[in-house]
């Protein structure tokens, strides 16, 4: 052990063992990472013995020159001085909000006289309302477009005292009611902010009896333009919500919460239910990740952001586990004043709901790696790469991916995509049922699926979609990788490069080679190679849930009486899966050929 760990050892036993946060510093005095512990003895002697940690954790140790440590009295107290101690110092080993300290917010002061709604970038005591954060000025911008339309309401600082000769352009953009020239009311226009508070808050049912009620007392007064307007403003607000179908199922307020990582970077992406709707969204990005473990990342994304934000719902579903739930779940209580519970659902509408933000984040994270790869520098710099490391005979200008889906043998599909260039065409994937293989044996499944490919040719088939490439990916490491070859030999294309690429440490495996190949996490080859390994795994994923879904709605139907196989085809057509046919009403059943009222009641009678 380094004299200096051994010192540091010395030092760490000597901690008294009550609940405390701990400073780990470097050479030159700076803070490199912050930590909690219930045992702060414990927690610190345990970086400084003989164990094995992870590579963040151990490089981490490497650097530290000395500790500071502050005793709390409890684990709450604990958590919220790490938080306050992370904002401020922003250690390099821990995992950070990006640009957390200037997330912007709506700031609508209720102590002013005629209200404005400003963007701030900080909370104050001071009485006004805050709504946020947004994750940067594009999203909050958006926001601004919605609510202005809705709700004209001042975001300037003139001083009101109603004798301005002339209202400005936000006028007449029909985006501010213009108090300062005296043209509505002050009872109208706290009115008109009250509104406003209650559509962020996620409160439209409320907002839209209340509207209702001003449009019928102003018809009742006779003020046709005003209820006219209102009944615009009603009907902007249904088509502002009318895309939230999907949380119909899920009641009440609650956040839902998912990441995917890439790199040392986490995206996460909140969605926003209030009212049993889903009023919007917010993307984030988490630096600082390295191998963390994913409970690990969602701690520290929970407690980083509810100590921003202004909501706290009594409900938060979590795609991973949080460490010291008891104690986060304690923290957020005093902050909401009310109960608040964690949840990772299984299943149900809130599985539902969070399997759908987990395909949006996974989805903006393909998007990000596309963007970033489609830069000319980026294709050119990624194809040159990989010939140079992988020692093929020439830039890889069209890449195969292939990938299998199935669960446990069963429905089994093969997928094929292709890159050109660096980037995806869509048109060139194909699609592969397997035929000759029975049960769980991934493995020739790939064999299989590698076999048909090449027994299509540009000359057989006239398609040039069938053309060979010049790099074939595998998803998987060595056992994949053999029976690949295997099936190339028997299809005489081994001349044909190709690898296999390993989730778990991204490591390259190629043919004849004992040992993989590691490429830096930043290499913009092995981003391309993560592309196009991840592009058909999604394709093939979606193709078997696709068949899933049909299989579940002929096997269904077939007991119905007077629904034959055209009729099957046709519901499978018009709704996809077997709970779309369910969720459909009578008159959306019938308005499917075939399908007349009396069938429509036996489907709407069929158990799922």
């Amino acid at each position: 052990m380094p004299a200096k760990s051994n010192s540091l050892l010395i030092r760490a036993k000597q901690l008294p063992k009550g609940p405390g946060v701990y400073v780990m510093k470097n050479a030159k005095a700076k803070v490199i990472y912050i930590g909690k512990a219930v045992n702060l003895r414990n927690r610190v002697k345990s970086y400084f013995m003989k164990a094995e940690h992870d590579i963040k954790t151990e490089q981490m140790v490497a650097n530290v020159a000395d500790f500071e440590f502050f005793v709390v009295s409890s684990e709450e107290e604990a958590l919220v001085l790490e938080l306050n101690l992370i904002k401020r110092f922003r250690p390099h080993f821990n995992i950070r909000l990006k640009d957390d300290k200037g997330f912007p917010y709506l700031k609508i002061d209720l102590n002013e006289n005629w209200p404005r709604v400003q963007v701030v970038r900080s909370i104050s005591s001071d009485g006004a309302r805050y709504f946020g954060p947004f994750a940067n000025r594009h999203s909050i911008k958006r926001a601004l477009d919605v609510v202005k339309s809705l709700f004209p309401f001042r975001s300037c600082e003139i001083r009101l005292d109603g004798h301005l000769r002339r209202p400005c352009l936000e006028y007449d953009m029909r985006h501010c009611v213009a108090p300062c020239t005296g043209k509505v009311a002050h009872d109208e226009y706290i009115g008109i902010i009250n509104d406003l508070i209650l559509f962020l808050e996620g409160r439209q049912k409320t907002l839209e009896k209340s509207l209702y009620e001003q449009m019928l007392l102003a018809s009742k007064l006779q003020r046709y333009e005003r209820a006219a307007w209102i009944r615009d403003q009603i009907k902007a607000i249904q088509q502002v919500v009318a895309w939230q179908k999907m949380s119909i199922k899920v009641k009440g307020n609650q956040d839902a919460i998912a990441f995917a990582t890439d790199n040392d970077q986490a995206t996460v992406q909140v969605f926003f239910v209030r009212d049993s709707k889903l009023i919007g969204r917010e993307i984030f990005t988490l630096t600082g990740v390295g191998e963390e473990a994913p409970q690990q990342i969602m701690t520290d994304f929970i407690q980083q952001y509810y100590s921003a934000t202004t909501s706290v719902p009594s409900l938060i579903l979590l795609q991973h586990p949080v460490n010291d739930k008891s104690v986060i779940q304690k923290w957020l209580m005093s902050k909401r004043g009310g109960n608040v519970v964690l949840r990772v659902p299984k299943r149900g509408p809130a599985r539902e709901l969070l399997h759908t933000v987990e395909e949006n984040v996974a989805r903006g994270i393909e998007q990000l790696r596309i963007k970033n790869l489609a830069q000319p520098f980026a294709i050119e710099t990624a194809l040159n790469e990989l010939k140079e490391k992988l020692n093929l005979p020439s830039e890889p200008k069209r890449i195969e991916g292939y990938d299998i889906s199935n669960i446990q043998g069963k429905l089994a599909v093969g997928s094929m995509v292709v890159f050109e260039n660096g980037m995806p065409a869509p048109a060139l994937y194909r699609r592969f049922s397997i035929r000759m293989v029975d049960g769980t044996n991934d493995f020739a499944m790939l064999g299989e699926v590698l076999c048909r490919r090449f027994s299509h040719t540009v000359e057989k088939h006239g398609d040039s979609g069938w053309n060979h490439p010049d790099l074939i990916l595998i998803d998987g490491g060595k056992g994949q990788l053999s029976s690949a070859c295997k099936a190339m030999q028997q299809s005489a294309c081994e001349s044909i490069p190709i690898l296999g690429l390993a989730k778990e440490r991204e490591e390259i495996f190629i043919p004849k080679q004992s040992s993989p190949i590691s490429l830096p996490v930043t290499s913009h080859g092995l981003q391309l190679l993560q592309q196009v390994r991840d592009e058909a795994h999604r394709f093939a994923v979606a193709y078997h849930r696709n068949i899933r879904k049909r299989k579940t709605l002929k096997s269904t139907l077939a007991h119905v009486s007077g629904i034959g196989p055209k009729r099957q085809q046709a519901l499978l057509k018009r709704f996809g899966s077997f709970s779309e046919v369910k969720q459909a009403s009578v008159e959306k059943l019938m308005q499917v050929r075939g399908i007349t009222s009396q069938i429509a009641q036996r489907i709407k009678g069929v158990e799922s």
